[in-house]
């Protein structure tokens, strides 16, 4: 894509959709990328050496016997303010990246140097210390307590392992007691790492970061090419998509198993639509020619593999059924029909694998575990939260267990309905569908009862794909911006050492102000958009 690029095609894989074009990035705006570039890895660097000491670190530190390097755990401010420094500059960096690949400019970023700068960030942040979530330690827990043939599902860590095991003691004291909320898929897979490197914690970081860039590469296949199918500039829907500090700090960084189930969503109606015509509902030839059905069956396995990494996935298959129901002619007998289809494969690829991993079917009652936390992250629960506060204020007694209570029931009938009526406009084609997908996703987590900064990547990622309006590129923008900095990189709370948090703030403050001034000259300014032909 060095040259111009004009993209043509519909919202659900046929033509209609919009036409874009761009040139290549003359001199000028090639050395504004090529700083941006190195922007962002000197602040993907500051964070991998932050994470020594401000990361979360295992119990057992190996860092602590190194030499220089045991310096950083002694150096918690300084680690802390480190790592802030190379956050805010990996942040600063995506929103200049962000100029350079708006769509609608006359010359914007090709594909090629997109995926540069993607690896130019990623590389380091490879080697980082677990950041922002400390979940990968329940991940190897879980796995160890499948490993020795008991039930995952029934018992949490501290049950089945003790108390003093060196994978118990690294799970947050909050996740020791309960079960695990993961699909046996994931489980299956942790299983085998833990075969591989035992109870050795280190290595055991080392595989399933390995899993989630896995999961993370399938993401960055996937995006572009659902991106052209459905209209929409595959350089815009890299960089909010895959280049997101939210998916490098809590894909890659964090390690979460989001990677996997999100990656595998996203091929899998890849290859369900890998041979749809682009050319109207009923196409050239009836769609159990040219390899439809078969095309349509592996993506329906590979949603289905996804559901069961985590179960948000699931959802995909409604929206994925809409889009065939619509290829095949778009009546109501169509979706059901597909509907029906969709089901059985669903059913039968969730039997195989629950009952083939040996766990079976008991991940389908531990899937709320993590409802025990009470966010205020999470709208129905600051919702709970506020109102007993008011209750209490008003002399009606502490009632905010309850109220917290009803607002999470309410949510949990909202998010459903909210998602049944965004499939309906889908099918009606007053939405399109992958936009529709990606905003069923975020209502049912965002109306859950626990909200965290990556749950949001499940909404955001999809609509890359397929949302090409610019206020929502500008909200999305401006919602990654603020939780990519809302969560401490340590994973916990700053409880009885808030005092570090402002020089740490302050610190990375001076740093980054620093970097800014010395690449003013070469930030890029926003340019002027070209028109967008809509046929």
């Amino acid at each position: 894509m060095a040259e111009g690029v004009t993209e043509r095609s519909g919202a659900d894989g046929r033509s209609g959709g919009a036409t874009f074009t761009s040139a290549p990035l003359d001199g000028r705006e090639r050395r504004q990328l090529d700083v941006i570039r190195r922007f962002g890895t000197v602040g993907a660097l500051l964070l991998a050496i932050g994470s020594l000491g401000a990361g979360a670190a295992p119990v057992y530190n190996p860092v602590w016997g190194l030499p220089v390097f045991s310096l950083f755990p002694r150096m918690t401010t300084v680690s802390l303010a480190i790592a802030f420094a190379g956050v805010f500059m990996i942040v600063l960096g995506w929103l200049g990246l962000g100029r350079l690949a708006t769509p609608g400019r006359a010359r914007m970023v090709s594909l090629p140097q997109m995926a540069r700068t993607l690896v130019m960030w990623t590389a380091p942040l490879v080697l980082t210390v677990p950041m922002f979530s400390k979940d990968v330690y329940s991940y190897l827990a879980q796995s160890e307590i499948a490993a020795r043939g008991l039930d995952p599902y029934t018992v949490g860590p501290a049950e089945a392992l003790g108390n003093n095991d060196v994978l118990t003691r690294n799970v947050p004291t909050m996740w020791r007691e309960t079960p695990s909320p993961y699909g046996p898929l994931f489980l299956m897979i942790g299983r085998t790492i833990t075969r591989i490197t035992g109870d050795h914690v280190v290595m055991g970081i080392v595989f399933q970061r390995l899993l989630a860039l896995f999961g993370f590469a399938m993401i960055v296949w996937a995006l572009p090419r659902l991106a052209r199918r459905f209209g929409i500039n595959p350089v815009s829907a890299l960089w909010l998509g895959a280049a997101n500090p939210l998916v490098l700090f809590h894909l890659v960084v964090g390690i979460h198993n989001e990677a996997l189930a999100i990656g595998l969503m996203l091929v899998g109606i890849e290859l369900a639509l890998r041979r749809m015509p682009r050319c109207g509902p009923s196409g050239p030839f009836p769609p159990w020619q040219q390899g439809e059905l078969l095309w349509y069956g592996i993506g329906a396995t590979v949603i289905t593999l996804a559901a069961v990494v985590k179960i948000p996935a699931a959802l995909a298959l409604g929206f994925l059924g809409v889009m065939i129901a619509r290829r095949w002619g778009g009546r109501w007998k169509h979706l059901f029909v597909t509907a029906g289809a969709l089901m059985v494969i669903f059913l039968a690829v969730v039997v195989l694998t629950s009952f083939g991993s040996g766990l079976g079917l008991g991940w389908m009652s531990t899937l709320n575990t993590a409802n025990s936390i009470k966010s205020w992250m999470a709208p129905m629960t600051a919702l709970g939260f506020g109102a007993g506060g008011l209750g209490i204020i008003l002399g009606l007694g502490n009632h905010i267990d309850a109220a917290i209570t009803v607002s999470r029931m309410v949510g949990t009938l909202l998010g459903p309905l909210l998602a049944a009526k965004l499939l309906l406009d889908s099918f009606r084609w007053r939405l399109r569908p992958m936009i529709g997908l990606g905003a069923a996703l975020g209502a049912v987590l965002v109306f859950g009862a626990t909200v965290q900064p990556w749950y949001l990547l499940w909404a955001a990622i999809p609509l890359a794909s397929a949302a090409g309006n610019t206020r929502f590129r500008m909200a999305a923008t401006a919602i990654s911006a603020a939780f990519a900095v809302a969560l401490p990189p340590t994973g916990t709370t700053f409880d009885f050492r808030t005092y570090q948090l402002p020089y740490a703030y302050v610190g990375a403050a001076v740093v980054v102000v620093t970097a800014l001034f010395v690449v003013r000259r070469h930030i890029p300014t926003r340019a002027r958009l070209v028109s967008v032909s809509v046929p």
